[in-house]
């Protein structure tokens, strides 16, 4: 699984799982079983009594009722990724996320500019194959589902051969989609068991503020995973150049660990 490596601001390194195109595409698949559910309940049940007599009605009756009925379906990958926080129904069942190439949440208008984007990653060729079918061509058929099936791989395959496996929506609203049950993730959280018992030893930590602590402490645990020794080089220069502590620990890993403990004692007997 790839990873994507983000420096944050205090000059230390992130790293997030990618969710890759087998993640995606099942994502898909749920969020498409979702729409089609919706489609055929509302066909069955929805105001049949409306729709007869619309189609008694003018052609425009029709065409407005037809909209109504679909807009839930048109609109729900944007209003699901606004709404949840960048998941749709299917994605927050894979545990996928979508958040911004520097690892903030996105913009009201990177969501838009994804949605709207749709349109050449699956729907492109779709569109076409929509334009061809209302020529009647009937011997075209073979030329129809090709174009349905490209219409609905563009997308695919740009997650599959691109770099951080964005689709062209991504790419243009700097996005990627993230697999989130992993060891390292933002949404961590700063508690630490501790005892009781427990003596701290650098009071200074007090400095620091909750998102430092966070961001502290998923640095620690990814660095520790990669065995990235220059990172908590980094990090622990940082703690003490931001809390003036002098340390008495001559290891990067139990300095680390005994200021994020230290953090939590103050903050929970203050």
């Amino acid at each position: 699984m790839k990873r994507l490596q983000i420096k944050t601001a205090q000059n230390v390194n992130i790293h997030f799982s990618l969710a890759n195109v087998g993640q995606r595409l099942f994502a898909f698949v749920i969020d498409n079983i979702i729409k089609f559910t919706y489609i055929y309940f509302a066909i069955s049940f929805f105001s049949l009594e409306l729709f007869d007599t619309a189609i008694n009605g003018d052609s425009w009756s029709v065409k407005a009722y037809d909209v109504l009925l679909f807009l839930p379906v048109t609109f729900y990958s944007l209003y699901t990724e606004l709404l949840l926080d960048g998941q749709t129904l299917g994605k927050k069942l894979l545990h996928l996320k979508v958040i911004n190439i520097e690892g903030f949440k996105p913009s009201a208008t990177d969501f838009v500019i994804r949605w709207f984007l749709r349109i050449i990653d699956f729907n492109l060729f779709t569109l076409l194959f929509i334009y061809v079918s209302s020529l009647g061509l009937d011997s075209e058929v073979a030329l129809l589902i090709m174009l349905f099936a490209i219409g609905k791989m563009i997308g695919f395959f740009l997650i599959l051969f691109t770099n951080k496996q964005q689709r062209f929506g991504d790419i243009i609203a700097n996005t990627v989609v993230i697999y989130l049950k992993d060891d390292v993730k933002f949404s961590d959280t700063i508690l630490e068991n501790i005892s009781t018992k427990y003596v701290p030893t650098y009071p200074n930590v007090i400095k620091l503020s909750d998102n430092d602590a966070r961001i502290i402490k998923n640095t620690f645990l990814s660095a520790k995973k990669f065995n990235d020794h220059n990172t908590l080089i980094k990090l622990r220069n940082k703690i003490l150049e931001v809390t003036k502590i002098t340390s008495v620990h001559k290891s990067d890993t139990e300095f680390i660990d005994t200021v994020l403990k230290d953090y939590n004692y103050y903050t929970q007997n203050m």
